[in-house]
């Protein structure tokens, strides 16, 4: 962890720097496809790539009615659940689109325990180092942060990033 004081006005404030691989730890997603959610009928949320392009701004109020797709088997729905559940304050990246939308992210904010997952072409990750509630829905989804992941964004049609490339990027904080 790198840190510098930086001097605003009269005050002066701890901003600190660390890696990205040091700072989270990468969860597990699904590869369920839309025809497998549903609008209206489930017990387990399922957050999935296009919606975070399209749906989902920077903070995700999961408690909230906002259009989160549900799992239509509950069996398998379940499954994933056991195997890897989003809680308060994890992240999503989507890792595939058209453009250089990929990247973009949504911080989960739940307060009642909702039953969510992450789906198709996302990576899921949870923060190892405490941070504000809100605070990485709206750093992650910066300019500042955005322009590290340009340079390994890859493909032509489709563009993609991966884990690996990531964990290359810095997260600044202020403490």
């Amino acid at each position: 962890m790198n840190t510098k004081y930086i001097h605003i006005g009269k005050s002066t404030i701890l901003w600190e720097k660390t890696s990205f691989s040091r700072a989270f730890k990468f969860l597990k997603n699904n590869s369920l496809s839309r025809a497998e959610l549903s609008d209206d009928n489930g017990n387990v949320k399922n957050i999935h790539y296009g919606d975070i392009l399209i749906k989902f701004s920077e903070c995700l109020y999961a408690d909230e009615r906002n259009n989160i797709p549900y799992i239509i088997n509950d069996n398998i729905a379940y499954k994933l659940l056991k195997l890897s559940p989003l809680i308060n304050g994890d992240i999503v990246f989507a890792d595939a689109a058209e453009d250089n939308t990929v990247g973009k992210c949504t911080e989960i904010i739940t307060h009642n325990d909702t039953d969510l997952v992450a789906g198709l072409h996302t990576i899921p990750c949870r923060p190892t180092i405490k941070f504000a509630e809100g605070y990485l829905g709206y750093y992650l989804n910066s300019t500042a942060f955005h322009n590290q992941l340009l340079q390994y964004i890859q493909g032509t049609k489709i563009s993609s990033i991966s884990k690996k490339s990531i964990c290359q990027t810095i997260i600044r904080d202020i403490q």
